[in-house]
């Protein structure tokens, strides 16, 4: 059952409706929606791990991944900022649904691409998983409510390969119910990787995973800011939400601020080798501005110091 803690939530139901993302990342960005960027370094170590364990890049499925946000900043150096300022130029306002994907696909393929995982983009809006697969960030897309019905034979085939779910803000709307169909129907055992806003409960999911030998760690050093609340209603329903159920808003969503904690679920021996705060490092205060300085590049096989100057 979808947690009615969703209805204290702002609705945006409409944004993922559309032919392109010029309105969400309008409307989203506007609320300084900060998730995808603070996930970002998070999906890439857990990749990274998972390559160093098995000796090749998974199959990762964008769990709720409406246009593929998450997929374009883990395969391009870009930020949910970069994107957002470039819908928001004149010249591409007035551009019709078929020329922005022309576009979009234009300048998604002038990108180098080296990683080597493949991406899945699932949602619920056909028309933003086509648009992800349209314009070159997944190289696969399920539109399909888990919550509703099972999957068919042909989504099925397509999670057959799934290594890694990763997610930023499915959970709430979507259950432990999902999370069943999707591992059922995976062949292997796949990691998973959620951000959850503070007011949502994550133990169902959790136990569910347990059922296929995953153990759910959750990154206690840290939180992540996913926007600002949307209105005065959103932020007093939210804090009053989180008040009844034990959580104290202070410091974090009495700031106006919505707030995520990070769930990682892997097999109970990689979490005995490699505990979270191992795998997972975050850099607090690295995206800031800097003066010029020094780093770290490599250039026919060697390791030098090149400046870097903002």
């Amino acid at each position: 059952m979808i947690d009615h803690a969703n209805d204290a939530k702002a609705s945006f139901d409409e944004l993922y409706l559309q032919a392109d993302p010029r309105d969400y990342f309008s409307v989203l960005g506007s609320l300084d929606y900060s998730i995808p960027d603070l996930a970002k370094p998070i999906f890439k170590q857990v990749a990274a791990g998972f390559r160093a364990v098995n000796g090749r890049g998974a199959t990762i499925l964008d769990l709720g991944s409406s246009y593929g946000i998450n997929a374009a900043l883990f395969r391009f150096p870009i930020s949910v900022d970069m994107i957002r300022r470039r819908y928001a130029r004149r010249e591409m306002m007035a551009l019709t649904s078929e020329q922005v994907r022309a576009f979009d696909r234009a300048y998604y393929a002038s990108w180098p691409r080296a990683q080597p995982e493949r991406i899945i983009a699932a949602d619920v809006s056909a028309s933003a998983v086509e648009y992800a697969v349209d314009v070159g960030l997944a190289d696969d897309c399920i539109a399909h409510d888990f919550e509703a019905s099972a999957p068919s034979a042909d989504v099925v085939a397509k999670l057959a390969d799934v290594d890694l779910i990763i997610s930023t803000g499915a959970v709430g709307y979507v259950t432990e119910k999902t999370f069943d169909a999707i591992v059922k129907a995976s062949g292997r055992t796949p990691w998973v990787v959620s951000f959850v806003l503070r007011m949502f409960d994550y133990d169902a999911i959790a136990e569910r995973l347990a059922e296929e030998g995953l153990v759910t760690e959750k990154l206690r050093s840290a939180v992540f800011v996913q926007r600002r609340f949307h209105d005065e209603d959103e932020a007093k329903q939210v804090s009053d939400l989180l008040r009844a159920k034990g959580i104290d808003p202070a410091g974090l969503e009495s700031e106006g601020l919505l707030f995520a904690e990070l769930y990682v679920s892997r097999p109970k021996e990689l979490v005995e080798a490699m505990p979270l705060d191992w795998l997972v490092r975050v850099a607090s205060g690295r995206n800031l501005s800097f003066g010029p300085r020094l780093i770290q590049v490599r250039r026919d096989g060697k390791r030098l110091l090149a400046p870097l100057r903002p």
